[in-house]
């Protein structure tokens, strides 16, 4: 069964790892993967996040279909992948010691 809509089939075979509901889940993803991991992600979506935006653009937020919020998880994760390939070259913020961030609350959709 596929997680993400038709239009989206390439990129399938990053839903089960990468299509997380809430921030905490894609934060420690983001920290559990490799940088190759990561790269491969942002390789796929970069391309295909202007599409992945104006289809979900098609649906009321609150009335998201499945397959459309598992693409806006993908896109979220991939957003969460994008400053340690694109700034920092490595899965942490580089120059902050031990120090973490934990989130309280998440958007809900």
């Amino acid at each position: 069964m596929s997680l993400l809509p038709p239009e989206f089939a390439d990129l399938e075979g990053f839903a089960p790892r990468w299509c997380l509901r809430t921030e905490p889940e894609r934060w420690a993803q983001r920290h559990a993967s490799s940088m190759g991991e990561m790269r491969e992600l942002y390789d796929a979506v970069f391309p295909r996040v202007e599409a992945m935006y104006a289809y979900l653009d098609r649906f009321p937020l609150d009335s998201l279909p499945e397959d459309a919020r598992n693409l806006l998880y993908l896109v979220h994760s991939f957003v969460m992948v994008s400053f340690p390939v694109e700034v920092w070259d490595g899965p942490r913020i580089p120059d902050v010691g031990d120090a973490t961030l934990d989130r309280v609350a998440s958007p809900i959709f």
